[in-house]
């Protein structure tokens, strides 16, 4: 018996693999939506996909269950109360399912969604390890506010957070000590609020270090776990829909994305999202577009700018990058949303003027500033007091709330969500001077009045 974990960095994303060598049979637990890699683990252990299991729709990731299913015949399992629009068959409480000398039994263990199950794996007659999905972490519980409004249950934070009290206590804490835990996500995701680095760890460790595993009564832990949670990006919604649907093949809906020529122009008033880098994006940019730069988060920032219901455009640097964007925009789905991808080489008619960090440092009360940080980022202390803050993925809707009588200078923690953001307020309020501190911020840290 072998368990093969994939790992996705951007969303920090956990997906495994379960192999009886004995039969050459495999069964996936909750993949990402690029279904390749998990065909190529297979051939190199000349084995079947026989099944997927999905410990329940996924809010921050598009899964490949559906397509792996239409390809390789596998059977799908979920929980009942999903209501599961893909043929599957129902992992309940108590359901087993055997492969070889592998037995997977399911634990219905509600907090993070109403319809979560998580999977223990039993092998030679005695539990090895727990596939827990977002239920529990290393470090922390999922989070209970997703599913408020999207899925076809839906429950509010605090109910899910009993559910949670009693998953957790009396399903996932009576395991052995030795069980192994693997999740769906590591440190990054934002399904939960305090997830450390590590990528599996026991129940017996859990035990002692998880905070949300701690001896507390069920008011506390609810009080706990409610408050603080990071927010919720725009396209979570949209992504437990489409899992519960099922989503379209991966490659055949890459390939369906437009291309559009290089240097194209898009329809005047469209939604353009900008992946260059800043610097090359302040040189010259379509008017009005979003700079939301490739990196290791672009995907998260792309769902939480750019609603489900909105289509917009995809600019890069290079047809490498803009393949490595379309890609990553796949991950949520949001392949589908884009009117137009296209290379842009030259420097388009809007260029962004470059804050003078030395006379931004000796007459800041000349610029209005505006911190695009998390409100618990701004509560654990602010670099300017007279910052306004809204948070980056509430910035387009809130732009207007910006004085318009003065510079503009936008700053984060670090530089990436500055450049979103600046180029955010710059569409918003024409004629305004905007400016982007961005790493900047770093020779400001230490306060500055």
């Amino acid at each position: 018996m072998k368990i093969q974990q994939f790992e996705d960095k951007g969303l920090a994303h956990y997906a495994y693999a379960v192999l009886c060598e004995k039969t050459g049979e495999v069964i996936l637990i909750d993949p990402a939506r690029d279904p390749q890699p998990y065909y190529d683990y297979a051939a190199s252990n000349k084995a079947k996909i026989v099944g997927v299991i999905e410990t329940h729709p996924h809010a921050d990731f598009v899964s490949s269950h559906v397509e792996i299913h239409e390809k390789t015949g596998a059977t799908l399992y979920s929980h009942s109360l999903v209501g599961a629009a893909y043929p599957h068959q129902s992992l309940d409480e108590g359901a087993e399912l055997q492969i070889g000398e592998v037995k997977l039994k399911a634990l219905h263990t509600p907090g993070h969604s109403p319809d979560g199950i998580s999977i223990v794996l039993e092998h030679e007659g005695r539990d090895k390890a727990v596939f827990t999905g977002d239920t529990l972490f290393i470090g922390d519980v999922g989070r209970p506010d997703l599913r408020e409004s999207a899925g076809n249950i839906t429950a509010k934070r605090e109910e899910l957070a009993r559910q949670m009290y009693h998953s957790t206590r009396e399903k996932l804490m009576k395991l052995d000590d030795d069980v192994l835990v693997y999740p769906a996500h590591g440190a990054g995701t934002l399904c939960g609020k305090d997830l450390s680095e590590a990528s599996s760890s026991t129940i017996g460790a859990e035990k002692k270090s998880n905070y949300a595993l701690q001896p507390m009564s069920e008011e506390e832990f609810v009080k706990i776990l409610t408050e603080d949670q990071p927010f919720i990006p725009k396209y979570f919604g949209y992504d437990v829909d489409l899992n519960k649907q099922g989503a379209p093949a991966y490659q055949s809906s890459l390939e369906n994305v437009k291309r559009r020529e290089k240097n194209y122009q898009p329809p005047a008033g469209a939604l353009v999202v900008d992946g260059r880098n800043v610097k090359t994006f302040k040189k010259g940019h379509v008017k009005g577009a979003l700079n939301i730069q490739n990196g290791n988060k672009f995907e998260t920032w792309l769902g939480s700018i750019v609603g489900p219901d909105e289509h917009y455009y995809l600019i890069a640097a290079s047809e490498e990058e803009l393949s490595n964007l379309v890609s990553k925009a796949a991950k949520i789905g949001y392949e589908q949303l884009i009117d137009g991808a296209f290379v842009q080489d030259v420097a388009a008619e809007t260029s962004s003027p470059i804050l003078d960090v030395e006379e931004f440092s000796r007459h800041q009360d000349k610029y209005t500033i505006v911190d695009v940080r998390n409100t618990s980022e701004v509560q654990g202390g602010r670099f300017f007091e007279k910052a306004i803050n809204i948070p980056l993925p509430e910035l387009r809707e809130r732009a207007n709330e910006i004085p318009a009588d003065k510079p503009v200078v936008v700053h984060c923690a670090g530089g990436y969500r500055s450049a979103a953001g600046s180029s955010i307020v710059e569409a918003a309020l024409p004629g305004t001077r905007v400016l982007d501190l961005g790493e900047a911020i770093h020779t400001f840290k230490n306060g500055s009045k």
